[in-house]
């Protein structure tokens, strides 16, 4: 019994550390402006598109992210709040309070550092 309960907690603390190195991984590559009123995000919250909050494929719900603009440097910490983006060539999806502190309106490159909860 305790021979299985070992195993059992060494399998949870690796799926852990597993976890923690894909949240700590940098990503590159293009973001886009999405915003919709009054429709629901995900995870339950009412969209917002004043807030600075974005939708991403994998990272949990409540994760805060630092987005770089790559063009200008720019960055801003938003929250993961929904889902997508559901086209493969983009990494994530800003609010346009989140774009707008990036300083685009359209598509951009950037570096996504994930900061924690």
């Amino acid at each position: 019994m305790m021979a299985r309960q070992c195993l059992l907690l060494a399998a949870m603390m690796a799926a852990l550390l597993l976890m923690l190195d894909e949240a700590s991984a940098e990503e590159n590559g293009i973001a886009a402006v999405y915003s919709y009123r009054g429709g629901k995000t995900s995870s339950g919250e009412h969209s917002n598109p004043g807030g600075l909050t974005a939708a991403h494929r994998s990272l949990p719900f409540g994760m805060k992210v630092r987005v770089t603009n790559r063009r200008n440097g720019r960055s801003v910490v938003v929250r993961i709040n929904d889902r997508g983006p559901f086209t493969r060539s983009r990494i994530i999806d800003l609010t346009p309070a989140g774009a707008g502190q990036l300083g685009f309106s359209g598509l951009a490159p950037v570096s996504l550092t994930p900061i924690g909860r």
